[in-house]
């Protein structure tokens, strides 16, 4: 494995060298364009020192986008290979845990930024913008893990580069509003989504036909899910969906679905009688990147009819049930069941629909561009003298196109809460980061929900550079007269404000959801 990555990476390397030859600018240019950066110096400093960056001065902002993302290339270029020799520092396996985290943030942002620069991936600029935020939010991740376990004194530090600072640079040049509609194929099916699989999400688990199907009795190919996914990594398929029929059952497995398994389909029974789960968690050694029961990373993934659980419990802290990477991926009908950090939505762009998620402290929370749909979310009893806050929402910069956005959803108190509703305070969220985002939109909430709304991380951090949005919601605990008065927060009346961060225009869903397979609505 190490051998693959060591060539994947000098592989980008060397296109990297090829493609950027003729695009960089001459040190007094470097000046003017490095000036309408967030981090100016860094800029400067990185086209100044590239051995490649020499020759040429941007003509315009499309030149001077390609350069500066370039720079950012190299930068988390050298930063992964600087990061895969400190290895043998780890003093302990703590330290060792979050290194290996951050290999794997880092070589995935290399990928994602080589996304940017492709000359033959035609991409938008919102896409370009969804990969170079999750780019950033990789490198974030990195960090948090050493936090959470307490060893950021050694190996951290011997990681310090100017990789964020340079992505965040990229980030502000190539900031783009709400996403430009794009033709989807007729019936409202996104291009990738086969005529003989348009059916898969309207049909019964038990009539499918799949590629591949999971029993612990015996009766399908596999035992376990991993065995099918094992196989599936071996079937050339090009961007052919792959489905996987998991038979009920509790499947006591932890399984990280990664970057190369690209359009995976797991279809349980029922959400009901189809459940993942494992235990790990922050308390018991993992970061909370991590500590998920299932992880997934490749693209387009789509999941029905299952519970992802994590059954660590609310005294080993973060403890994931689900973590999602995995840019353009739907949950369908599923359950997210957990305590702290349930539901990782961690970067990309998501969507949850007819979902039940349960949990305590942060129990939404990450940094993708996701929209719940139609979901129950359930707050559930949590450890004496904590408060329940639904969500955590992750943005660390400004220009990133991220975002937790609840649309016509219910928040509820799940049946161990309510009988002791009145002693513990429940919140709509707090801000895990500087700015952070989260909205709710014609959604029904409970009793359970205090006056105030919304909690402080820490005293007045990030209380000016957050937005925090209600949308014309309902219930007892939607009134937003005793609400907090922090500048971040709106109360949100005018309609098109809303539609900003609807299916339609906040994930630009109608481009790639399957229209008539999960149905949604586009805008309010």
């Amino acid at each position: 494995m190490a051998t693959m990555r060591n060539t994947l990476t000098a592989s980008l390397f060397l296109a990297f060298i090829s493609f950027c030859a003729t695009l960089s600018p001459t040190p007094a240019d470097i000046n003017l364009w490095c000036t309408k950066t967030p981090y100016p110096e860094a800029c400067k400093s990185s086209m100044s020192t590239s051995q490649d960056l020499h020759s040429n001065t941007p003509k315009g902002k499309p030149d001077f986008m390609k350069t500066i993302i370039h720079a950012a290339m190299e930068q988390t270029l050298l930063a992964r290979t600087q990061i895969a020799l400190l290895g043998s520092k780890c003093r302990n396996e703590m330290e060792k845990a979050a290194w290996a985290d951050c290999l794997e943030l880092y070589e995935d942002s290399v990928l994602l930024l080589n996304y940017t620069i492709d000359p033959y991936n035609h991409c938008t600029d919102f896409d370009k913008q969804t990969w170079l935020s999750t780019a950033l939010t990789n490198l974030d991740t990195c960090r948090a893990g050493f936090v959470e376990l307490n060893v950021s004194d050694y190996v951290l530090p011997l990681m310090s580069n100017d990789a964020s600072k340079l992505i965040s640079n990229s980030l502000a040049v190539n900031n783009v509003g709400q996403p430009q509609q794009e033709q989807t194929s007729q019936n409202g099916f996104p291009t990738w989504v086969s005529p003989g699989h348009r059916k898969l999400l309207q049909v019964k688990s038990k009539t499918i036909e799949a590629n591949l199907t999971v029993a612990q009795d015996g009766s399908g190919n596999y035992r376990t899910i991993q065995a099918a996914l094992d196989a599936a990594s071996k079937i050339k398929r090009g961007s052919t969906r792959f489905v996987i029929y998991v038979k009920k059952g509790v499947y006591e497995e932890n399984l990280d679905i990664g970057k190369s398994l690209k359009h995976i389909m797991l279809i349980g029974d029922t959400l009901r009688e189809t459940i993942i789960t494992g235990n790990r968690s922050v308390g018991g050694g993992s970061t909370t990147f991590r500590s998920a029961t299932v992880a997934v990373m490749g693209d387009g993934f789509i999941a029905q009819g299952i519970t992802f659980r994590n059954t660590a419990g609310p005294q080993n802290g973060q403890a994931v049930a689900l973590r999602s990477g995995a840019d353009k991926s739907v949950f369908y009908r599923c359950a997210f069941e957990g305590y702290q950090d349930t539901l990782y939505a961690h970067s990309q762009r998501q969507f949850f629909k007819e979902c039940f998620i349960y949990g305590t402290v942060d129990f939404i929370f990450g940094n993708a561009a996701v929209v719940f749909q139609n979901c129950m979310i359930y707050a559930r009893k949590p450890m004496n003298g904590q408060s329940n806050t639904i969500t955590a929402q992750g943005r660390t910069d400004p220009n990133q196109n991220t975002g937790i956005s609840i649309h016509d959803s219910r928040v509820m108190a799940a049946a161990d809460l309510v009988q002791v509703q009145n002693s513990v305070l429940t919140y709509l969220g707090r801000p895990w980061k500087e700015y952070s985002r989260t909205v709710y939109l014609q959604t029904y909430m409970d009793s359970l929900i205090d006056s105030a709304g919304w909690l402080e991380w820490n005293n007045t951090f990030a209380l000016n550079t957050l937005y925090y949005g209600e949308y014309k919601n309902m219930g007892p605990g939607s009134s937003t007269a005793g609400r907090v008065k922090w500048s971040g927060y709106h109360v949100i009346t005018n309609a098109s404000v809303a539609t900003k961060f609807t299916v339609g225009q906040f994930i630009n869903g109608d481009s790639w959801l399957p229209g008539t397979a999960v149905r949604y609505t586009s805008g309010l």
